[in-house]
C-alpha cells in the first residue's frame, strides 16, 4: 500500500507526460505558463462522470478564458475519444492507466461503500496556476454542481 498524501494550495503539480484522446502526448511541462483545471473522474460512459464532463463542457466558454480543462482517468485513449465524441466534449482527456499520475496526486486512496473500505479513485479536482503550482485541490466532490462550483472560483463570480 502507498501512503495517501493530498496535495494542498501551493504544492507543485507532479510532473506527468499522458496521452490524451488522440494518443498525443501531453506533458505538464507544456503546460507552465498557462492556468488549468484538471479533474480526475473514475471511468468514462457511467452515469456522474458523463454529468461531471457535460457540466464542464457546458461551462467551458465561461471557463476557458480564465483557465484551460483537463480531464483525467485510467481508461484508456479510445474510450476517451468515444466518450469524448458520444457527448462533443470540447476539452482534453488525458489517459493514465498505469494510476501513476492519479496516485501522485492524491487521488486514489482509501474508499468506503456500505461499510465496505476498499482502494479506489477518489474524484478530485486541481486549479493549477501558471507557475505549475496548486492554486486549489479538492477531493471527494460531488459530479453534480461541481463544474459551477469550479467556474466560481476561477472567475470570482
Amino acid at each position: 500500500m502507498w501512503p495517501e498524501r493530498h496535495l494542498k494550495t501551493g504544492d507543485l503539480l507532479p510532473t506527468f507526460c499522458l496521452p490524451d484522446q488522440d494518443n498525443t502526448v501531453i506533458c505538464s511541462d507544456a503546460l507552465l505558463g498557462r492556468r488549468f483545471v484538471l479533474y480526475v473522474y473514475p471511468k468514462d460512459m457511467t452515469p456522474g462522470c458523463t454529468t461531471e464532463a457535460c457540466d464542464f463542457n457546458d461551462r467551458l466558454q465561461s471557463i476557458s478564458p480564465e483557465a484551460e480543462i483537463y480531464g483525467l482517468s485510467p481508461d484508456s485513449p479510445e474510450s476517451h475519444r468515444r466518450f469524448r465524441d458520444k457527448y462533443k466534449l470540447e476539452f482534453t482527456l488525458l489517459s493514465d492507466p498505469s494510476l501513476e499520475t492519479i496516485k501522485a496526486l492524491g487521488a486514489y486512496g482509501t474508499k468506503t461503500n456500505y461499510g465496505r473500505e476498499y482502494q479506489g479513485l477518489i474524484r478530485s479536482t486541481f486549479i493549477v496556476d501558471r507557475s505549475g503550482r496548486i492554486e486549489s485541490a479538492l477531493y471527494n466532490i460531488k459530479a453534480k454542481g461541481h463544474a459551477e462550483r469550479i467556474k466560481s472560483l476561477i472567475t470570482g463570480v
